[in-house]
Order: structure tokens, then C-alpha cells, then sequence
């Protein structure tokens, strides 16, 4: 066992110890009423369903509005980050006349993968199971349920499209931690802008060139679960279309502080879903604030066959330029390409001239596009 794994190896058990005995004064004081069950957006197929949440206490978030003061927002995200877990609580799921049971982990998650008896029919995009939590370590009210949604792609869907949050949809400026702070803990859902004319785009490629509105959509971000619900949000608000969201976890347990890196955690959320579809091929859209570029190129190179374009948004750093550059040039052997965009409308043009979206949507990308840009994202209210 090399150093840098038997130090986190200890230091997860010691983590652990004290989440116990912490859990176990808080439960005496009742200080974890009420509960709550946070079910997140997944995906699956006919056959087999990927189900995710949490069960915490319930901090009291309030629904965020566009008149929300700043300290409202800060209060908000501290309540999310101070979560009280709920560890080793046993979880009943209803789908189709059928039960399924699983119990969560030391920090409150629960995870399941679901084989329906019946295969699910697919006269709609997303599906829903019902939640329950039935006993955990301390008292549970009677019948606390939540409704998970889960998508599983129609057959005719022409490509899936998976893209990033942070620096792709929403302005966080990742690359600089002073800003970086200001727009996640200091915005909520409504103040929080996207970048202009992504939803307009998002939508053109939901639409495709078949009409029927149902290209699939995932998140993919290196954010944590904590902030689950200011994301989720942020994608109804701004009719961005709906998807899984495959946010990271944080802590020590499992080499996490060392091996659930942006980069692995990124493609390993990609890989799962490509394996999980094999028969749908995907756009990649990222930005070049982090590792992006690099990390789609991994997966072309795993899976050649499967991307069919990558637009990496420029977030004007000459550095990070130069290696989308690099990156795209070496794509070319792949027959992909890598497209780096100052603005939704490049992206648009891109997709129209190859096939993935109607030339007729790009007006209405503009148009939304110069709606936009008043107020600029990256101010703060």
C-alpha cells in the first residue's frame, strides 16, 4: 500500500468515526427533523433503470426568486453544504407493481440498478418511480415519499448530446476562485444567467432533423451533489432541456480526495453513459476553462465512432486556446471535429451545416442570442 492510499484509507475511517459519533448526538438532541428524500434525474432503458438521491435532514431552503438579497443566497448555500446525512436508511422504490429495497451509505446516498420484470413502454422520454423511506436509525415520519425521474432514450432518437455546466451553460468563471465564489455562492437559480442563446441551442439539437423533439440531453459536471438543486433549477427556469444530472462526490473515502479528479470523474460519467447506449451516437459540448478538450478526446479515442462533434466554448484565456487548438488538430486523424466557439450562433451554424439541426432554428438562436445579453451573466446583482 503506497503512501498517498494509506493515509487517505486512514483518514476516511477517522472521518467516518466522527461522522458517527456526531450523528449519534445529533439524533439524541432530534436535531435532524424534519427529513427529507432527494431523489436525483437519471437514466436507463427499457430494461434497466440507474436510480440516485440522498436522504438528509431538511435545512429549510426557501425557492429561490429574482429578489433574492445576497445574504439570502449565501444562507442557502450554507445550508447545503452543512447537510446532515443520514446514514444506513432503508429505502423502499415502487415501479410497476414492483418493489425494490436498497439502504444508504454512511453519507446518505443510496444507489440502485433496477430490472424491471416488464420492460417499460416508451411512449414518453422520462419515467418516474416512486421513493419511500421505510426505517432508518432514528424516528421517520410516516409515509415521507419523492418521485425520482429517469430518461431512457426512444429508439428513433437520432444522437444524445452531452454537455457541461460550469463555463459551458452558466457563467462561473472556474478559472479564477475570487469570481468563481461570487457567482456560485452569492447567485441563486434566477440570477444565475446562462450564457446567451443556449437555450435556444440546447433546444435545436433536443429537436434535431427528425422533428420529434427527443435527442436526449445529459449533464455532465465536476460540481458536488450540494448544489443539486440550484442546478436542477437553473435548468427549468431558463427552459434549458431537461437532463440527468452526474454531479461529483466529495470526501476521503475511496481515494476520493486524490482519485475522483475532474478529468476521471468526467470520463468515467461519459463512458457509463456511451456503454449504457450503445447504439446512440453523441455531441460533446464543453469549455476550455479546465480539461475538457482533453477529456473528449480520451473518449473519442476509446470510442471513435460514437462523437459526432465536439464544440468547446472559448473562455478567452490565450492558454487554454492554444491547447483546444492542439487537441483539435489531433482529432482530425479521428475524423471528428473539435470546434472552438466565441458564441452559441458559431456552435449553430457548425450543427446546421453538418446535419444535426435545422438551418431554420438558427434565426431564432440569434434572436435570442442579442435577448440575452442584457444583463451580462457575470454580474452580480
Amino acid at each position: 500500500m503506497d503512501l498517498k492510499k494509506a493515509f487517505t484509507t486512514y483518514a476516511a475511517q477517522i472521518e467516518e468515526k466522527i461522522d458517527t459519533v456526531i450523528f449519534d448526538l445529533r439524533r439524541r438532541l432530534n436535531l435532524f427533523q424534519p427529513l427529507q428524500i432527494v431523489p436525483y434525474r437519471s437514466y436507463g432503458t427499457p430494461e434497466r433503470l440507474y436510480i440516485k438521491g440522498r436522504v438528509l435532514a431538511d435545512k429549510g431552503l426557501t425557492p429561490a426568486s429574482d429578489k433574492d438579497k445576497l445574504l439570502h443566497n449565501l444562507l442557502n448555500m450554507y445550508r447545503r453544504f452543512e447537510s446532515d446525512e443520514i446514514p444506513n436508511a432503508r429505502i423502499k422504490i415502487y415501479l410497476q407493481d414492483e418493489e425494490y429495497e436498497t439502504t444508504t451509505d454512511h453519507e446518505g446516498y443510496f444507489t440502485i440498478n433496477l430490472e424491471p420484470k416488464t420492460a417499460l413502454q416508451l411512449d414518453e422520454i422520462w419515467h418516474f418511480v416512486v421513493v419511500e423511506l421505510v426505517d432508518a436509525p432514528l424516528e421517520i415520519p410516516k409515509g415521507l415519499q419523492a418521485r425520482a425521474e429517469i430518461l431512457v432514450p426512444p429508439p428513433d432518437a437520432e444522437y444524445g448530446i452531452i454537455s457541461d455546466i460550469d463555463d459551458t451553460i452558466v457563467k462561473t468563471s472556474a478559472t479564477d476562485l475570487l469570481a468563481m465564489s461570487g457567482q456560485v455562492f452569492l447567485k441563486n437559480a434566477f440570477t444565475r444567467l446562462p450564457f446567451a442563446g443556449v437555450s435556444a441551442f440546447y433546444k435545436s439539437l433536443q429537436l434535431g432533423c427528425n422533428g420529434k423533439r427527443n435527442n436526449p440531453f445529459f449533464y455532465v459536471s465536476s460540481s458536488p451533489w450540494n448544489l443539486y438543486d440550484l442546478l436542477h433549477d437553473f435548468l427549468d427556469i431558463n427552459e434549458i432541456p431537461p437532463g440527468p444530472l452526474l454531479l461529483r462526490d466529495f470526501g476521503l473515502e475511496g481515494n476520493k480526495l486524490f482519485t475522483s479528479d475532474h478529468m476521471g470523474h468526467k470520463f468515467k460519467e461519459i463512458e457509463n453513459i456511451l456503454i449504457t447506449y450503445p447504439q446512440l451516437n453523441f455531441v460533446l459540448i464543453g469549455d476550455s476553462g479546465q480539461e475538457d478538450p482533453v477529456i473528449y478526446q480520451e473518449v473519442v479515442k476509446k470510442y471513435p465512432t460514437r462523437i459526432l462533434a465536439i464544440y468547446i466554448r472559448d473562455v478567452q484565456l490565450p492558454e487554454r486556446e492554444k491547447i483546444v487548438i492542439q487537441v483539435s488538430e489531433e482529432l482530425k486523424g479521428h475524423k471528428v471535429e473539435m470546434v472552438l466557439i466565441d458564441n452559441t450562433v458559431e456552435a449553430a451554424e457548425h450543427a446546421a451545416k453538418n446535419g444535426l439541426i435545422f438551418a431554420e432554428e438558427i434565426p431564432a438562436i440569434e434572436a435570442e442570442k442579442e435577448k440575452d445579453k442584457s444583463p451580462e451573466p457575470d454580474t452580480l446583482p
